[in-house]
């Protein structure tokens, strides 16, 4: 993160830790505090941090390194002016340390609480989505049991099969990748000497056989040949196709466009619908966002958990390439992925 962002709320923090010095407390209240019976979590500036962390990716642990690195800090300037090491001094730092652990406290509460409410959600969306192609492939298994050997019968009822098959593939993906990420922050890959241009004609097959009603528009040039982790980067390409046929106007075509230039390869897919707010187009990125769908949309079945395009980011970033959106109601919305010829693996 830039230093602007990893800064966002020092300045707010540490003037609600400076008054927090200069407010009287009785050895009551500093014992209250000590044993963290704090009353005020709410919409301080370090709850606000820790809520926001979290939606960033961070971890605890790095949430708590934070304010490590604050308090040492601030120590070190300040200790560097003390000539005299006296009474009001220890009060002074026993003050301080109570305020940011009570700070640390607060960020830490919201921090876990977000948590908590994103794995909730997460596993409501994932057991409802899932129902819907699981309760596709149990109708189906019946049916073909009672046709028997209608052969005629039984390719439609195949391909129904397949289609929810791959549907609840892409879903458990994505969680996997998900959970990866929060673990230990690693992906695992397989780099090797592939083609960007097979890769979308794959993703491409794979999404018809998920949306069958959009129409895909693929467009391929250039040399694309490179030192990818290809299966991932078809992931990448399933994801964009799945979130524009998602939530592009119906009867419109998903675009994809697959160049390859003289040291990367851009990869852009478009459809035309409803604009991204500006003020959505960095969350869209985020783990467990959804935008809201228009009721024609949302009809549709669905095969999103809102970790598609947090995947998608993490895989293309893995490559050492970037992800970029654009969006307005003329032109529609684009995804453009660039990733160099050969990553720095």
């Amino acid at each position: 993160m830039a230093t602007k962002a990893l800064r966002n709320h020092a300045r707010q923090m540490l003037t609600a830790i400076s008054i927090d010095i200069d407010t009287a407390q009785t050895q009551l209240e500093s014992t209250d505090k000590s044993h963290g019976k704090v009353s005020h979590f709410k919409n301080t500036a370090a709850s606000i941090h820790g809520t926001l962390r979290e939606g960033s990716g961070f971890t605890l642990v790095q949430l708590t390194a934070e304010f490590r690195a604050l308090r040492a800090s601030v120590l070190r300037l300040w200790l560097a002016g003390v000539v005299t090491f006296d009474e009001g001094v220890t009060h002074d730092i026993v003050r301080f340390n109570e305020a940011v652990d009570q700070a640390l406290a607060e960020s830490a509460v919201t921090f876990s609480h977000r948590g908590s409410e994103t794995r909730d959600r997460m596993l409501a969306i994932l057991g409802h989505d899932l129902r819907t192609p699981l309760s596709a492939i149990s109708m189906s298994g019946q049916l073909l049991a009672r046709l028997g050997n209608d052969s005629s019968k039984n390719e439609s009822i195949g391909l129904r099969l397949q289609r929810s098959a791959a549907t609840m593939t892409a879903m458990v993906n994505d969680l996997l990748e998900y959970s990866r990420s929060q673990l230990d922050g690693k992906m695992p890959h397989t780099p090797e000497n592939c083609s960007i241009g097979e890769v979308a004609h794959n993703a491409v097959d794979e999404s018809r056989l998920a949306h069958p009603e959009c129409e895909y528009v693929l467009e391929v040039h250039g040399e694309l040949n490179g030192y990818f982790d290809c299966i991932r980067m078809q992931q990448v390409m399933t994801n964009l196709l799945a979130n524009a046929a998602q939530y592009r106007e119906p009867g419109t075509p998903v675009k994809v466009k697959v160049a390859g230039q003289a040291d990367e390869v851009k990869i852009t897919v478009s459809n035309y619908g409803e604009a991204i707010p500006p003020e959505s187009m960095e969350a869209i990125f985020l783990a467990m966002v959804q935008l809201p769908l228009d009721e024609e949309v949302a009809r549709r079945p669905s095969t999103s958990m809102g970790l598609g395009l947090f995947v998608a980011r993490q895989i293309v970033e893995l490559h050492g390439g970037t992800i970029e959106v654009r969006s307005n109601r003329e032109a529609g919305t684009s995804f453009e992925v660039t990733i160099p010829r050969r990553g720095d693996w």
